[in-house]
């Protein structure tokens, strides 16, 4: 029985060669070159995808069969029925991007961010560890976002996008709370 991973909602066998990192998995074998290698030591960021919708991972530094019966999101997989993921629209009016060679990761990583601002997960930055909210503030996106490298410099811009479609969202322990 052949083992496999679901990639953007579709269920694919995974390589027979179990040293094959998921980053080479998604862009060699199946073609999908949304996400990118760009320093292939988990440093920039640029190969950052999702794992089980809000978890996100460097995929230069994890094997595909690690993720054998889990779901991976790409770039790819974050628009819906041809619109759009609001982040990727978020980026495109706030100019998030210069040459684009980071933005697929710096997308994904947005998404996992905002998942773990509404989880309540802090940050270096959270002020109060003890509150059932984290303010969702400029600086918190720039340190949770702080390990996506853009060489353009359009941080600017992607944490205007971030804020955008993130602000006012409240965690998921304060939602408990209510």
């Amino acid at each position: 029985m052949q083992s496999t991973v679901t990639i953007n909602g579709l269920d694919v066998a995974l390589p027979s060669d179990p040293r094959v990192s998921l980053l080479d998995f998604l862009r060699e074998h199946l073609h999908l070159t949304g996400t990118k290698k760009g320093c292939d030591q988990g440093a920039c960021g640029a190969c950052t995808v999702l794992v089980d919708g809000e978890k996100r991972i460097l995929s230069c530094l994890a094997l595909a069969v690690q993720y054998q019966g889990r779901a991976i999101t790409s770039v790819e997989g974050l628009a819906e029925q041809g619109a759009l993921h609001p982040l990727q629209q978020a980026f495109i009016e706030h100019d998030g991007f210069q040459c684009g060679y980071c933005t697929p990761g710096q997308i994904c990583s947005a998404v996992g961010m905002a998942a773990e601002l509404r989880r309540g997960v802090p940050s270096y930055v959270t002020g109060d560890l003890a509150s059932d909210t984290i303010e969702f503030s400029n600086d918190e996106v720039r340190e949770r976002m702080s390990g996506n490298l853009c060489r353009c410099g359009a941080y600017n811009g992607i944490v205007a996008a971030v804020t955008e479609v993130n602000a006012g969202q409240p965690s998921q322990r304060a939602q408990e709370e209510a």
